[in-house]
């Protein structure tokens, strides 16, 4: 594992640990943050903790033609109960997952600092969100980092029952109209396995993520 001083570089992600840990420490500054996510990288930490790099083998996806719509979804799509809209309200969206409960899970892996980091990545137009709206009430979304060509979730939330997958559905709808690759969805994810995530191994992720890098 490798401590992270003030310049901004990573080490190789094929250096990580067998669980994914690549390094620890820096800062979550814009800069630092894009780099990560351009390199297969993402912060994955508990508040009081250093912050903690990951790149883990295998690693979880969704390839945008691989999507599976449940018949249930469908009828639900249909009935047009909610309105889905992107990245009109980011900061409720990151608030709401910060918050969501999460099964065999204490507390909350987005810290206030990542909070303010991600908002201040939004701003700059990097990380996007999608709402789903009951009227006016906000009742499920997700957000993560936008690459151009691959979208990196974080975290997702319903309030209402399907949600999540409502807004997970929307973006790839999106996301294949703009011939996006692929959703990094990080580490398994039974819930976005119903939806047709699969793991491939991170030298595929890579090859996908960077295409003109040399792997070993």
């Amino acid at each position: 594992m490798f401590l992270l001083g003030p310049s901004l570089e990573f080490p190789p992600v094929e250096r990580a640990s067998p669980e994914g840990i690549l390094a620890f420490g820096g800062d979550l500054s814009p800069e630092r943050l894009i780099l990560a996510y351009q390199n297969g990288i993402f912060p994955w930490y508990n508040e009081g903790e250093p912050i903690i790099w990951y790149s883990p083998d295998p690693r979880m996806v969704l390839f945008l033609d691989e999507l599976k719509v449940s018949k249930s979804m469908a009828r639900l799509m249909r009935k047009n109960e909610f309105t889905v809209t992107m990245n009109q309200d980011f900061k409720q969206v990151i608030e709401n997952c910060q918050h969501a409960p999460r099964k065999d899970q204490l507390g909350t892996w987005i810290t206030e600092d990542m909070k303010q980091a991600y908002i201040k990545l939004n701003q700059l137009g990097f990380a996007k969100s999608v709402e789903v709206w009951k009227g006016s009430e906000l009742v499920g979304g997700l957000y993560g980092i936008d690459l151009g060509h691959v979208f990196c979730g974080e975290s997702m939330f319903s309030k209402v029952s399907n949600t999540s997958k409502l807004a997970f559905i929307y973006l790839v709808q999106t996301l294949s109209e703009k011939n996006y690759r692929l959703i990094d969805c990080q580490v398994y994810n039974e819930h976005l396995e119903s939806l047709g995530a699969r793991e491939i191994s991170r030298a595929d992720f890579m090859k996908i993520l960077k295409p003109d890098r040399k792997h070993e």
